[in-house]
């Protein structure tokens, strides 16, 4: 069974069960709490044959969320505002880590020599904790005598920042106490310093992951994606190659086709980065051997687009702002998605469907690179630093281009530039740059109902800052365009997104989009442009320092390569 996997799909490493929610191990653990009625041990299966043949094994292990671990030790739980203990949360500032966590990575580092550990159920399913210790700890490192209930009492930053920084504590000591044995096992926290966890990296973990949402997955890619690229760390995304009906999930889980998760590949692999997807187990530890085939036409489409995509490095275009202080303060949890996140997934949407290369970018990443970046889209975010501001002012001050969207956002920068009544989007002239203000709401509404009239307000304004981008593309508008650079070869990536991704959950058939016609920045006129992954040469004219470039169909996932 193992090896009609890797024969068919040629996986470079696999992710098996190891130990879900529940708390369960499905393998005759020592150290943890093993599922009843193991009769063989399937994990020395799947870790002798994919030795053989030098693919990587990982586990998918539960961490923060252990229901067993809990039943069995309840004051290791979480403690909830009401004073009960959770029945599913353990609690980072509690001996759970060091008595079941780190013994059983341990376990599998040593033991069974896998590869690394993918542990899921950590920051999205990290909640604040109001037990005894916790609550002593934040009363002596901030002086407040008692932690907030809601979001609406005095000081409920300051405790939601004493519990984020428990979870990086209880990662970082973690991961240290495993290494400091098993130095070449890989760790990856799901979502941790992803647009889940919108933070700089304070932990030193291998790679960042996370398995983006099995409905309307490929804006959720999209949008994933975009923040990862600049994080400094190999990261992949893992689709769920099942799904079901929005609101119905009394409906059985069903198979998703082959296209459908190729477009969803396609989105991750045109952003450099890798590509997972999720098939279900038998309760025996089995997999089911015709899902198999659907994962080898899937593979088979990466693995002839991987010598032109893989690894490549984004050309900084527009950064479009998530600022990790704003989420933070607007933030209801610990580290969770709330209103400013959807406000700026519409105005992603927007700009990606108006042919816009797009990166979603932090304070911190645009402390290092703000400079590159010819556009910074600033979308509604209600509260923004005065530093951020003064920063951001500073950048078209020295010859940036900076679009504010949304009244309520504008207003933090009323002092350099207001908004003309009545006009859509105002321009302001500030040092050797410029600003543009939209003052109306935009990101909600446009991921409402995709308004055409909305989006091309927002495009005008993008093309009156920013005139002079990498690539401009006329024509089929279903398709996201990105810039980068594959060592020294400018690549153009052309991934078509047609289908009504937030209304229906299986596609069956992906539409061809095109055709558009590119024009590429190059300076000099290029030796040759190719498409691939098929090899054609592709003609093209160059005039005014830019090579314009035909393309009279995208099917799924082109790649121009510019030598």
């Amino acid at each position: 069974m193992v090896t009609s996997i890797l024969d068919k799909v040629r996986p470079d490493y696999i992710q098996i069960d190891c130990k879900g929610h529940p708390g369960y191990s499905s393998y005759p653990t020592k150290v943890g709490n093993p599922a009843p009625g193991i009769e063989k041990d399937a994990l020395r299966v799947w870790r002798r044959e994919t030795a053989r043949r030098g693919v990587g094994l990982f586990m998918h292990y539960s961490g923060v969320w252990d229901s067993r671990a809990v039943e069995l030790h309840p004051d290791w739980a979480v403690t909830n505002a009401d004073g009960k203990k959770n029945k599913d949360i353990t609690s980072v500032f509690g001996p759970y880590a060091d008595q079941l966590l780190i013994p059983q990575l341990k376990e599998l580092a040593g033991d069974y020599r896998v590869d690394g550990v993918w542990v899921d159920g950590e920051c999205w399913a990290t909640v604040p904790d109001y037990g005894e210790r916790a609550t002593r700890l934040f009363r002596e490192a901030t002086g407040i005598s008692d932690p907030p209930k809601t979001s609406k009492d005095p000081h409920w930053y300051e405790w939601m920042q004493f519990n984020r920084e428990a979870f990086r504590k209880y990662l970082r000591h973690y991961v240290a106490e495993v290494r400091s044995v098993y130095p070449d096992f890989q760790i990856c926290s799901n979502w941790a310093f992803t647009d889940h966890m919108p933070e700089a990296v304070s932990v030193p973990l291998n790679f960042l992951s996370g398995d983006y949402d099995h409905r309307n997955s490929v804006n959720s890619a999209r949008y994933a994606g975009r923040y990862l690229v600049h994080q400094g760390l190999p990261w992949d995304l893992m689709a769920w190659s099942f799904s079901r009906t929005p609101n119905h999930d009394s409906i059985p889980w069903k198979q998703k086709t082959a296209v459908q998760l190729k477009q969803e590949a396609a989105i991750v692999l045109a952003l450099g980065g890798g590509f997972q997807a999720y098939f279900s187990q038998n309760r025996d530890g089995s997999i089911k051997p015709g899902e198999m085939e659907v994962m080898a036409e899937v593979a088979q489409f990466a693995r002839e687009r991987q010598p032109f995509c893989h690894h490549s490095v984004q050309i900084p275009q527009i950064g479009l702002l998530f600022p990790t202080g704003s989420y933070q303060k607007e933030s209801g949890g610990l580290f969770t998605r709330n209103t400013g996140n959807n406000r700026l997934r519409g105005v992603l949407q927007a700009l990606l469907e108006g042919q816009n290369s797009v990166d979603i970018v932090s304070e911190d990443m645009l402390n290092r690179n703000i400079k590159k970046f010819p556009l910074i889209v600033v979308p509604e975010w209600q509260q923004l630093s005065r530093v951020l501001c003064e920063d951001l002012i500073s950048y078209v001050k020295e010859g940036g281009s900076l679009l504010i969207i949304g009244n309520e956002t504008a207003g933090f920068f009323s002092e350099w530039a207001a908004a003309d009544a009545g006009s859509p989007t105002t321009f302001k002239r500030l040092g050797s740059g410029q600003i543009g203000i939209m003052p109306d709401a935009f990101g909600l509404e446009y991921l409402k109902n995709g308004s055409k009239e909305k989006r091309a307000v927002l495009n005008d304004a993008v093309k009156a800052l920013f005139p002079d981008p990498i690539v401009r593309s006329e024509g089929a508008t279903d398709i996201d365009l990105s810039a980068s650079m594959l060592g020294n070869k400018l690549t153009v990536h052309l991934v078509n997104t047609s289908g009504p991704h937030d209304k229906v959950t299986y596609i069956e058939k992906v539409s061809p989009a095109g055709p558009l016609t590119l024009s590429i920045r190059t300076g000099k006129k290029p030796a040759r442009i190719t498409l691939q992954p098929s090899g054609k040469k592709c003609g093209f004219r160059f005039e005014n320092g830019r090579a314009i470039v035909k393309i009279d169909t995208v099917p799924l996932y082109e790649i121009l390569v510019v030598e």
